[in-house]
């Protein structure tokens, strides 16, 4: 088996609703004072990752039964990945320090990995009441919802469509991370027409580029598969793409680097 052999539609709903639940126990801890503590290699992590994960992972079990999941804390605390020719990529708080730090731009990462792709994925950032997500090719949307215990969409806004844009002759945008630019990245971009810059958290990069509200998003430091998928399917599905820096389609499934990213550079419809 090398895909998801299950309605699609059906699991794509799922998703969303998993993440929405997640997002509004996340949302429960943000409104308290925040506790960090420290991982083995040194990045910070809250009780509200934890019980992020806790709701996600028996979900996705039950939603995708014999499919793989490979989660960000439960590989921190020594879980070993299994993944597939299908697995999911759970990251239950990307962009902890953007939570940490009360800016709302941190989101619930979802996606599905088959053959090494993304090909469905959700983004939820409940603090902004946004979810991305996609189910292939030409199939991105966005919708407002606020965050429910229940996963509830009932109240979601109608979905609208995402789609990358041309850029601009005048010049592109460039969405930066909030959190880890570095004059690498500068450098990089010197080589494009840039005439403005977008800070960020999180998955949150790509789904502005899906959205057109940005062009190009290099990236010249460390992420691990978890930070990556879910907006990489978000953007695929936008008509957008992700590539190492040789122009290589960005893929899943990296046991021999530990599951982290080469650099990469997310793009739109720069053509």
């Amino acid at each position: 088996m090398t895909k998801f052999q299950g309605n699609r539609n059906e699991l794509m709903d799922a998703l969303c609703r998993i993440a929405v639940q997640a997002g509004a126990a996340i949302m429960d801890h943000y409104a308290t004072d925040i506790v960090v503590n420290e991982k083995d290699d040194k990045t910070p992590v809250t009780a509200a990752d934890q019980e992020a994960e806790d709701i996600i992972l028996p979900a996705l079990a039950d939603a995708a039964p014999g499919i793989p999941i490979v989660s960000e804390e439960a590989t921190a605390a020594g879980a070993k990945p299994e993944v597939g020719p299908a697995f999911f990529l759970v990251d239950p708080l990307d962009g902890t320090r953007e939570f940490i730090n009360k800016n709302g731009e941190f989101t619930v990462n979802i996606a599905l990995i088959e053959d090494g792709c993304p090909t469905m994925g959700v983004v939820y950032a409940p603090a902004k009441n946004r979810i991305f997500y996609s189910a292939g090719p030409e199939k991105a949307y966005e919708q407002d919802i606020e965050p429910n215990p229940t996963g509830s969409l009932d109240d979601a806004t109608k979905p609208t469509r995402l789609a990358v844009r041309k850029a601009d002759p005048k010049g592109m945008i460039a969405v930066a991370s909030r959190s880890h630019r570095d004059h690498k990245t500068d450098e990089y971009l010197e080589m494009y027409n840039i005439r403005d810059f977008l800070t960020a958290g999180s998955s949150l990069k790509f789904c502005l580029i899906a959205a057109g509200e940005a062009d190009i998003y290099p990236r010249h430091g460390r992420t691990m598969e978890w930070d990556t998928a879910a907006g990489h399917a978000v953007l695929s599905g936008a008509g957008g793409r992700v590539d190492e820096m040789d122009g290589s389609p960005l893929k899943y499934g990296k046991l021999e680097r530990g599951l982290d990213n080469p650099y990469f550079v997310a793009k739109g419809g720069l053509e």
